[in-house]
């Protein structure tokens, strides 16, 4: 990754770590994932499309970027899967103790295990929004506990989970799901009344974990283990936009990533998806 880049290619004014409320980490991690390799290359795909993203947000008629976005040095190196995830949650705990606001930027989603963790000592009663195709409730897969695979079951150790997108499990899986807490994404097609269904089911302190596998491969074709019936950009859209008002969220990550050849649009989906949840948590 190219040390000189930053989100959004700001200018020094706006990304300097001092002045920021915003730290962008990336974590170019691919170690445990099962088919198609290459999330390794999201975060820099990510950064890079983001230059592109104007700045002003229709929506919510603002310049979220005017509070400060740093991005942090990779966390990156010769290290397993369990060495990352606390090499995660170092890096985190210090930025949530100088009050910024954290956006993690995978790699493979065992990135957000030790995000959550971090983030759980940080803000007690915490909650977790998964938006995902796949429920990743292994409790462990090809030897690891620690596998992109069992990345919520990890997560529901330290906290309360809601699913979101749902259309792929192992039966093994079954037992840990929570119907109740579950909004498959063949039952929410079409609708839109589950929204408010599933922010009430979070705590007031929300962290976000954005599989990008949650959206239909038709639109979001660049990642290692794509799903058909997945949601689409404006219903992904709306259920952020309803939990940034009804909750506070306290950090969120997008990963799964896997970057393709001449598929620029997936690498900027995934940019402007960050800058709109940004613009949706400090909206005016």
């Amino acid at each position: 990754m190219d040390e000189t880049a930053n989100f959004g290619a700001l200018p020094s004014e706006f990304s300097r770590f001092a002045d920021a409320e915003i730290v962008i980490v990336p974590v170019p991690f691919d170690g445990t994932s099962t088919w198609k390799k290459g999330a390794d290359r999201g975060p820099s795909a990510i950064i890079e499309a983001s230059a592109n993203v104007e700045l002003y947000d229709i929506e919510t008629d603002s310049q979220v970027y005017l509070r400060g976005i740093f991005t942090d040095a990779p966390i990156e190196g010769e290290m397993s899967v369990d060495e990352m995830v606390a090499a995660v949650e170092q890096r985190l705990r210090r930025h949530l103790e100088d009050d910024k606001f954290p956006v993690i930027l995978g790699g493979e989603h065992s990135v957000s295990i030790g995000a959550v963790r971090a983030c759980a000592a940080r803000f007690p009663g915490l909650s977790v929004l998964q938006l995902d195709a796949h429920s990743d409730l292994r409790d462990e897969y090809e030897g690891s506990k620690y596998n992109h695979a069992c990345v919520m079951a990890r997560l529901k150790e330290v906290c309360p989970i809601v699913q979101v997108g749902i259309r792929s499990i192992d039966v093994s899986e079954k037992p840990s799901l929570d119907p109740d807490r579950t909004f498959f994404a063949k039952d929410i097609h079409g609708r839109t009344d589950w929204i408010d269904q599933a922010a009430t089911r979070l705590t007031e302190r929300v962290y976000v974990t954005i599989d990008l596998d949650v959206f239909d491969p038709s639109i979001m074709p660049s990642t290692g283990t794509p799903e058909p019936g997945g949601l689409l950009w404006y219903e992904v859209l709306a259920l952020l936009r309803a939990v940034c008002r009804q909750r506070t969220v306290v950090g969120f990550d997008v990963v799964e990533l896997c970057p393709l050849e001449n598929t620029w649009a997936s690498d900027f989906l995934a940019a402007k998806l960050i800058y709109n949840v940004l613009s949706y948590r400090f909206q005016p």
